[in-house]
This record gives structure tokens, C-alpha cells and sequence, in this order.
């Protein structure tokens, strides 16, 4: 399906907005309640981690158990990932996004990650060579993204089936008990690609005002 441009100026910052600072991030998108956040900064000590997450239920549990862990290189933010993308991250800033069992959007297919014009400007905030693992239990999900990966996006990437003693979501659990399918695509930015958005700036919080 075709892609409109997405309108990054038009982003209000999240209430409580604080800028970070430019150096190399890994991003988790929807985060839940910290499981994967969690194990991959304890496992990777020399890697920041920023774990968003919009809903304060599931945010409040991730900081929690962060507050008991302690990892120094993990920072829980509370926000919808969107507007806090645009307004925090600088172009190539990322080595590596997570998202993890988003919602399938099945009554909205527009609003799934590779549908949306979002995932361009999501892509100018990669590194080159930096990575997106995109991870589903809904093999039509994964099958459609891969379609727009091949036709749209042109972008490399790896289709794997996760195993089934894989334990890094809540709902990846659930979901490899009840012995369904899981599978997840890791996509690569390689050398050479570029996106509409990779001047663009991180507004920083400049209408945060305006959001409140």
C-alpha cells in the first residue's frame, strides 16, 4: 500500500517531555511492564537502553522493578512513543529499536508499524547498520510487514522463528505455551539509505507548552 510522508512538525512533545542527550541508544517501543528492558540492559552493560512505554499501569510496574534492579544504562520513560521520538531522538542516533508484540491493529491496519509514514522517520533515527526487530505471534502481521519491507521499504532483512524457550515479553510466554507461532523480522538499515527526515532535528520539547 502506499505510504504518505508523515508530518513530523506537527508533533506536540509528551506532557513532562525531558530531552536526552545524543549519544548512541537502543529503544524499546512499548516496553510493557519491563520484562525484555529489564534482561537485555542487565545482559548488555555497555549498552543505554530507553524503554517507552504509554500506558502508566504497565510503566509503573517497569519502574518498579527497576527501582529494585537498579540498572544504571536502563531509563524508563512514560509517553507515547511517537511524539517522543520525534521530539528526543537525533538522526542515526539509534543502534537498535524493539518492538515486541505491538498491538496487530486489527480493525486499523494503516497504524501497523510498516503501514504507517511513521516508520520512515523511525528509520532516519537508526544508525546505519543499526537494527529494528519487529516480533508477533500473528503470522498474517509478520507476512504483511514483510510484504512492505520487500515492496515499500526495500530494506534487508531476516525472518526467524523464535524458539519456543524464548522468555523475553510477558506476552511472548503466553504466547509460546499455548504453542502459537512467533516469529520476528530484523531489519537492517544499510549503507546508503537515506529518508526524507535525515536533517531533521529533535524538537526537544519546544511545544510542550502547547501539549499541556
Amino acid at each position: 500500500m502506499p505510504i504518505r510522508q508523515f508530518q513530523a512538525q506537527r508533533m506536540h512533545a509528551p506532557r513532562d517531555f525531558q530531552a536526552i542527550a545524543n549519544q548512541p541508544v537502543c529503544v524499546e517501543i512499548g516496553a510493557g511492564k519491563g520484562k525484555h528492558a529489564l534482561l537485555f540492559s542487565g545482559q548488555n552493560p555497555e549498552k543505554q537502553l530507553i524503554a517507552v512505554e504509554r500506558t502508566r499501569e504497565k510503566f509503573l510496574s517497569m519502574q518498579k522493578q527497576h527501582g529494585l534492579e537498579g540498572q544504571q544504562n536502563l531509563q524508563p520513560i512514560h509517553a507515547d512513543a511517537l511524539p517522543w521520538v520525534v521530539h528526543a531522538l537525533f538522526p542515526a542516533q539509534v543502534e537498535q529499536f524493539f518492538i515486541l508484540y505491538p498491538n496487530p491493529e486489527p480493525h486499523n491496519p494503516a497504524q501497523r508499524w510498516l503501514n504507517m509514514p511513521f516508520f520512515e522517520f523511525l528509520l532516519s533515527r537508526l544508525k546505519t547498520g543499526g537494527q529494528i526487530t519487529l516480533a508477533s505471534n500473528i503470522p498474517d502481521y509478520i507476512e504483511e510487514a514483510h510484504q512492505q519491507l520487500i515492496e515499500v521499504w526495500k530494506l534487508p532483512f531476516v525472518k526467524e522463528v523464535i524458539p519456543a524457550d524464548s522468555a523475553r515479553t510477558h506476552f511472548e510466554i503466553k504466547y509460546l505455551e499455548r504453542g502459537e507461532l512467533c516469529q520476528q523480522l530484523i531489519i537492517t538499515k544499510p549503507e546508503g539509505c537515506t529518508t526524507r527526515f535525515d536533517d531533521f532535528q529533535p524538537l526537544q520539547g519546544q511545544t510542550a507548552a502547547a501539549a499541556e
